[in-house]
């Protein structure tokens, strides 16, 4: 079954809201802290309230802990911050002041000598394909974010917009190194959403998978180690073939994939695939875009051809803190993008004519979650 609509509903006369009224009252918090259960649901509001409030200030002590290489560093075994001060250029005081945040978020360990180590947490993160290239990449969404209302009003050219320039429509004016930055990003962070994907979908009946939007081919390579009967088409920007083809030629794949370059908002795309996949390429556009492309690949799939969609989604009805607050902000700092709800996503694919859709299917929504959509068997789109 499909997730809840993401779509509001005709507008209601406003019900309840009282309880809320009651305690916004500053007199009203005085006395519930007074009572033994009140006491504790202060305590764990006010806990989680501060940790909303310190978030930004936890992730750019993350970001700092990653640009100067203190992760791997430690990786070596615990140091003393008057030993890893002067190393980065940082005042041993200042040093100790970082590493004793890091040991607080549970990303580092401190010892009873005072030199710190890497904890299970922090190296987890050394651990995760393309993590330590995002959290650099943050940057620029943070500045982004610097100032929400704006970003919400949508009174400024953000620098997420400037760094993926495609998803404005820009195409044959990107210079090759700017495909290849962004693509480059995408290799590196989409290894867990390749590996989330096909544990989640099957394409053992799948003869020729095409990769729509599949910059340096690290989902289609994923796809044909595991399937070895199975060949690919990958399609996008011309600027992306080479990194592409550097890639698959590394991995010994390069002549099992065919390269297909344009764009998708320029170009009809290939047919012969008798499945096509988008993975983390409808949330970067608007609605037009996308029931554009979807019509598209409608077009380009056989009879009974089908669809595979893997993209962070939204909760819905029920909103997912990781979806809703994290991706929601990164795709509209992008400029068109949106994260849609698997709902929203399936009413966009029965709209564009696909039929036997099923999801969604997710083991960590923060990486990925997977809906599958199939062209009608016969002419008519049975909806």
């Amino acid at each position: 079954m499909v997730a809840s609509a993401d779509q509001p509903g005709p507008r209601r006369r406003r019900r309840g809201g009282w309880l809320a009224r009651l305690v916004a009252r500053p007199g009203v918090q005085d006395w519930v802290v007074r009572l033994p259960f009140g006491a504790r649901l202060a305590r764990r509001d006010g806990a989680e309230i501060f940790d909303i409030l310190q978030g930004f200030v936890s992730a750019q002590v993350l970001a700092a802990l990653v640009e100067l290489g203190l992760l791997e560093r430690l990786l070596g075994g615990a140091e003393p911050p008057d030993v890893l001060g002067p190393e980065t250029g940082i005042a041993p005081d200042r040093m100790a002041a970082l590493l004793q945040a890091g040991a607080a978020l549970g990303l580092l360990r401190r010892r009873r000598d005072g030199a710190y180590g890497l904890s299970r947490k922090g190296a987890a993160i050394l651990g995760v394909p393309g993590l330590t290239g995002m959290i650099r990449h943050n940057r620029a969404f943070y500045a982004d974010m610097a100032d929400p209302v704006a970003l919400l009003r949508g009174e400024a050219e953000t620098q997420m917009a400037r760094f993926w320039p495609y998803v404005l429509g820009q195409t044959g004016d990107i210079p090759p190194e700017v495909s290849a930055r962004y693509s480059d990003l995408m290799a590196r962070s989409q290894r867990l959403v390749a590996q989330d994907t096909l544990r989640l979908v099957s394409l053992k009946a799948v003869t020729r998978l095409m990769d729509v939007g599949g910059g340096a081919g690290v989902f289609l390579a994923e796809a044909l180690r595991r399937h070895r009967g199975l060949r690919g088409v990958l399609f996008d920007l011309p600027g992306v073939m080479p990194l592409a083809e550097a890639e698959l030629t590394r991995a010994g794949l390069a002549d099992r994939v065919a390269l297909a370059p344009g764009s998708f908002r320029e170009n009809a795309l290939p047919r012969g695939a008798d499945a096509i996949s988008l993975v983390r390429v409808l949330y970067d556009h608007d609605d037009t875009t996308v029931r554009a492309l979807l019509a598209s690949v409608l077009e380009a799939l056989p009879p009974g051809g089908r669809l595979i969609i893997s993209e962070p989604m939204s909760g819905g009805a029920r909103p997912d803190r990781a979806t809703d607050v994290y991706f929601s902000f990164y795709t509209m700092s992008m400029g068109t993008g949106r994260v849609r709800s698997a709902r929203r996503i399936a009413a966009l694919c029965k709209e564009a004519g696909f039929v036997g859709i099923e999801g969604p299917y997710t083991a960590r929504p923060f990486i990925t979650t997977v809906l599958v959509a199939r062209r009608p068997d016969g002419d008519r789109c049975k909806v």
